[in-house]
């Protein structure tokens, strides 16, 4: 056990954590101290054997007794008595049991008074006894070698004693013992020039390393600047003599014997120094209270730090996203197919290039998140509040209105390409039907205008007269085409095509002359009729001929217009249907070739009676403009157009068929990826499954985490079917109910997943340190967690974490066990996760820093003054902690306090207070 007003070193406190609970008990941490003290002395073996060598000088004897010597008076005088010969003065054993009582605190059992030699062996052996029960191991040291002045024995168990009490207690950065001592003058030695603490040797030949260690502690007792590389003598004087007169120290070395040895001895230098350590141990708690505080200030400032990338982050990613949704909300559409299909592209390239690192950001945003926070909750700091908006449930809110105004702007992209296609296939067809039409009637205003039938004969008034008739039928033929012309620019106007207005006047126009060809139709039939009477016979050959020959042509003008149609479909049926319908046009042909035989015929009739009867013809039909040849020619026009429709329709089946190659190609990766995704969703399972350490689980979990990377290949090329897809306007698909739009969303929450599952482990790891528990402690947490953890899903109903609890040996009541949940579960979500879980369980083993050791650290740097100024935090910090400090700390208000004096309580309280961001 440790001396009383020493505490505890913490590498000897040990802490064995089961069932829930931490013991720490007295007969365990004394246990572990034995343990410790006694593999020390067994290791250091070879330092006792020099004690039993028989080849060691009379010199060197000589040297460690009087240095001992002077060591053990150090402690005796203060309860008023000395030895003189150390090798005599122990022998009764009761100056020995007196030392000590006198260095240890302790009372040792009440001394034998006899002078008998057994007396004096059973108050040595009482004394060893104390030694040992101190866990030191005296090697080949007796009581009888100690009663008969063996002057190796017992200079050997002084050293023990010196070893056990005076230096093993040292410790400087987990070392202890001398290489704490070596350290810790190091550290001491380090600014000062001439000075390079190596060993306890040559290293303090020259004086100059004690005269430092003098200096540092206590500046005013010794000018270090007007000492001399080349007079240790004098330096090594100067030290004992101030040592021994300000600090208490004895005088236990000779300076001429350290300057003429080669190489002095070790442990007289050492057990020198040693005292040197103990006399500055105030110096070293304001050495500890600094670390401590800059332990404490280096975890605020990166915490700050890191607060400062999150806002900074957060500010980026939602700058961007309030960019990016206006952009996605403008429903402006373009006038033609290009710019909407450049605007696609753009928004392809949105999808490809611009926003997956704002994916990977917003990700990374949550990781930063939920490390800072474990990172403050394990420091014991108040959680971290983002500023207003920029919490991650704002970022995810405003993410979510990203991707919903994203579908929308697609959406409105592939709708508008269709409307365009459907305008710009309409907009075609209308100018064919006007070119025809126009073309039509081009001249028929000015020929119905004619008054010719005012010097015409009989006969040419009859021809005129039916003539007319001819023109009427061939008139009303035509009214459908008008009707379609008018719709088809209805239809234009109501689908919003850009160049409505030339529709429109273009349209008005046709509809206008159309009504006045009705017009002037009627008013020449009316004038005809008038001369009806006059006229009594007719070529009724001609008037068949042409009463035949216009519906047959205006059939054959219907064929050129249907065979010369353009059309759109999306599907194998629909140019199936077109197929069909042209095979059944063609079914028609030869009962059109016998009406076209039938009309010619006519006209070889004619031509036959006026070779028969001399009759001279004037090569023209008076009732019709139609000749045979023209007949001939769009017949022969309608023949070579039937197999450039068939050429055309066998195109668009190959087209149709190659997109349905495309929405199968597409469809069978979609329906591999889509439940691969799903089935990689599983990421919290496998985590859950993974065994052994959190290292050995986060490099399954980042192996896992790879072959999903290494999937990226398949998505991407799948992205590329997808934009074939679009290119060649599919925008259905039977084959699979997995759109893109699916799977981007699902394979961006599968990277967002198995990144948070990482961080989790990550935090785990975090907590692992930061508590202090070992592996197998978190392992047996891992198994209990997963055996109630019966859903599967990293998460344990309120019941199931009752049931772990009683597993582990709590006796649990309801008021208990409703405390205990408000610790787990704060925000009353009904589940204990597994953070949750390991928190509560190494609650009562963490040793966290706390506002009150910060200001104790600080009262100790101030030399217990209620405020603290600006040299002294400069003086015990190193620079950048104590620029923090002076940065930050207010001004003392206090009357005791001088000016520019500081107030580190309110500091020390501000640092466990809500943070500035």
């Amino acid at each position: 056990s440790a001396s009383p007003g020493r505490r505890t070193p913490r590498r000897f406190q040990t802490a064995r954590l089961g069932a829930g609970t931490v013991r720490r008990g007295k007969e365990v941490q004394t246990l572990h101290i034995r343990t410790h003290v006694s593999k020390y002395f067994e290791e250091n073996e070879p330092f006792f054997h020099f004690f039993l060598s028989e080849n060691n000088p009379p010199s060197l004897a000589l040297s460690l007794s009087q240095t001992f010597t002077a060591w053990c008076n150090s402690h005796l005088r203060k309860a008023g008595t000395q030895i003189e010969n150390i090798e005599e003065d122990f022998r009764n054993g009761l100056k020995l049991m007196l030392l000590l009582e006198v260095i240890s605190g302790e009372r040792l059992p009440k001394p034998d008074k006899g002078k008998m030699r057994f007396h004096k062996i059973a108050n040595v052996n009482k004394a060893l006894d104390f030694i040992c029960s101190k866990g030191v191991k005296l090697v080949s040291i007796g009581a009888e070698e100690i009663v008969d002045g063996n002057v190796k024995m017992t200079l050997g168990m002084i050293w023990t004693i010196i070893l056990r009490f005076a230096i093993q207690d040292i410790s400087v950065e987990e070392t202890s013992a001398k290489e704490g001592l070596l350290l810790w003058c190091q550290r001491k030695t380090a600014p000062y020039r001439n000075v390079n603490v190596q060993n306890f040797h040559i290293s303090w030949k020259d004086g100059l390393a004690l005269c430092a260690l003098i200096h540092r502690h206590r500046p005013d007792l010794i000018d270090y600047s007007k000492l001399r590389k080349d007079d240790p003598i004098g330096n090594l004087n100067t030290a004992f003599d101030v040592a021994e007169k300000f600090l208490d120290i004895p005088k236990m070395l000779d300076a001429e014997d350290i300057v003429n040895t080669p190489k002095p001895d070790e442990k007289a230098i050492m057990t020198y120094v040693s005292c040197f350590y103990h006399a500055f141990a105030g110096a070293e708690q304001a050495e500890t209270a600094a670390n401590r505080i800059c332990k404490v200030l280096a975890v605020n400032q990166e915490n700050e730090k890191l607060m400062e990338e999150y806002e900074k982050l957060a500010s980026e990613l939602l700058e961007w996203i309030r960019r990016t949704i206006p952009w996605l909300e403008n429903r402006t559409a373009e006038q033609t197919m290009r710019a909407m299909q450049q605007k696609l592209e753009d928004f392809r390239d949105y999808r490809r290039i611009h926003k997956p690192p704002r994916v990977q950001e917003k990700c990374q945003l949550e990781i930063n998140f939920n490390t800072l926070q474990t990172k403050l909750r394990l420091s014991n700091r108040p959680a971290f509040m983002p500023s207003e908006g920029k919490m991650v449930s704002d970022i995810a809110n405003a993410w979510k209105g990203l991707e919903q105004v994203e579908k929308g702007y697609e959406e409105w992209l592939l709708t508008e390409i269709r409307r365009l296609e459907r305008l710009d296939h309409l907009a075609e067809k209308f100018k064919q039907k006007c070119a025809m039409h126009e073309s039509w009637t081009s001249g028929k205003e000015d020929l119905l205008s004619q008054k010719d039938y005012e010097s015409a004969s009989l006969m040419e008034i009859r021809a005129l007269m039916r003539k007319h008739e001819a023109f009427e039928s061939d008139l009303a033929a035509h009214q459908d085409r008008v009707e379609q012309i008018a719709a088809i620019a209805q239809e234009l106007n109501e689908l919003d095509y850009h160049d409505a207005a030339t529709v429109n006047a273009r349209c008005q126009g046709i509809c206008d002359q159309w009504d006045n060809l009705g017009t002037l139709t009627q008013k020449r039939r009316d004038a005809l009729e008038r001369v009806e009477k006059l006229w009594e016979t007719i070529d009724q050959l001609y008037l068949e001929f042409a009463k035949r020959a216009a519906p047959f042509n205006n059939w054959m003008d219907g064929a050129v217009e249907d065979l010369q149609d353009m059309f759109i479909v999306h599907s194998i049926e629909e140019i199936q249907s077109l197929i069909t319908a042209h095979d059944q046009f063609k079914a028609t042909l030869p009962e059109a070739d016998k009406e076209r035989m039938a009309t010619m015929g006519i006209h070889n009739e004619i031509l036959k009676i006026a070779q028969t009867y001399g009759i001279k013809l004037s090569g023209i039909n008076p009732y019709t403009n139609l000749s045979p040849q023209d007949i001939s020619t769009k017949w022969d026009t309608v023949k070579h157009l039937v197999p450039l429709r068939d050429q055309m329709l066998q195109e668009e089946v190959a087209r149709q068929q190659a997109n349905e190659r495309l929405r199968r190609q597409f469809a069978a990766q979609a329906n591999i990826i889509g439940p691969w995704i799903q089935t990689k969703m599983e990421v919290r399972h496998v985590s859950v499954d993974i065994a052994g350490s959190l290292e050995e689980q986060m490099n399954s979990l980042k192996q896992y985490e790879q072959n999903i990377i290494n999937y990226k290949s398949n998505i991407d090329k799948l992205e590329g079917d997808h934009q074939l897809s679009q290119e060649s306007l599919i925008f259905d698909n039977k084959h699979t109910n997995y759109t893109m739009e699916h799977i981007r969303v699902g394979w961006e929450q599968l990277l967002t997943t198995i990144a948070r599952t990482i961080n989790e482990v990550e935090n785990q790891i975090l907590t692992r340190d930061a508590k202090g528990i070992s592996q197998e402690q978190l392992n047996e947490f891992r198994a209990s967690f997963n055996h109630f953890d019966r859903k599967r899903n990293g998460m344990m109903d309120p019941d199931d974490f009752r049931a772990c609890l009683i597993s582990m040996g709590y006796d649990l009541g309801e008021v208990e066990f409703a405390r205990i949940m408000t610790l787990v579960d704060p925000n009353n979500t009904g589940v204990v996760t597994f953070q949750a879980f390991i928190d509560f369980m190494t609650r009562e083993t963490a040793e966290t820093d706390t506002a009150e050791q910060v200001m104790a650290s600080f009262k100790i740097l101030a030399s217990d003054k209620n405020y603290i100024t600006v040299e002294e935090l400069r003086r015990e910090l190193p620079p950048e902690q104590a620029e923090y400090c002076i940065t930050r700390m207010t001004r003392y208000i206090g009357a005791d306090g001088p000016p520019g004096a500081l107030d580190y309580i309110s500091f020390s309280s501000a640092l466990y207070g809500e943070s500035d961001l």
